[in-house]
């Protein structure tokens, strides 16, 4: 299972958004800090917009420490882009976990720390609020409201 998540990550890398969600199973469960739990679709519609609003702008993917076996696996990756809003650069370190069911991955976690993203995505306002519970509620609000308006707006997805 190793190679369905080099295969998602250098698609990451790429911004192909496609290559990326043939990897996952159509049962798929996502979970981050930013989006909360997203399912299926939705959790597929997310890597599509984030390839799609990253294409051109100098997103960097970088992967490694990827260990999988038949029914598990784990990964170590970087982002490396400008904060849409503020136009600051994030360094974001992330630890994944993964489960695979029948060939591909059917639940995919990402664990990064929320209030160091923030401090470098918002400066002050985030070294102040990056921890809180309130903050956290708010971006995923925030995120999953975007990521309604790209389904409605991509009907195809």
């Amino acid at each position: 299972m190793k190679n369905i998540v080099e295969k998602f990550y250098t698609a990451l890398s790429n911004c192909d958004g496609p290559t990326m969600i043939s990897c996952y199973h159509d049962d798929i469960t996502f979970e981050d800090p930013a989006f909360g739990t997203l399912k299926g679709e939705r959790a597929k519609a997310m890597w599509l917009m984030l390839c799609e609003s990253q294409k051109g702008k100098g997103f960097n993917v970088e992967f490694s420490e990827i260990k999988a076996n038949a029914k598990t696996g784990s990964a170590h990756w970087e982002a490396i882009y400008n904060f849409s809003k503020t136009g600051r650069k994030v360094h974001n370190k992330i630890d994944a976990s993964f489960e695979f069911k029948d060939g591909l991955i059917i639940k995919h976690t990402d664990e990064f720390n929320l209030r160091r993203w923030a401090k470098q995505a918002m400066g002050v306002k985030g070294i102040f609020f990056g921890g809180m519970q309130f903050f956290k509620n708010k971006l995923q609000s925030q995120t999953n409201s975007m990521l309604d308006k790209f389904i409605k707006e991509n009907k195809a997805v």
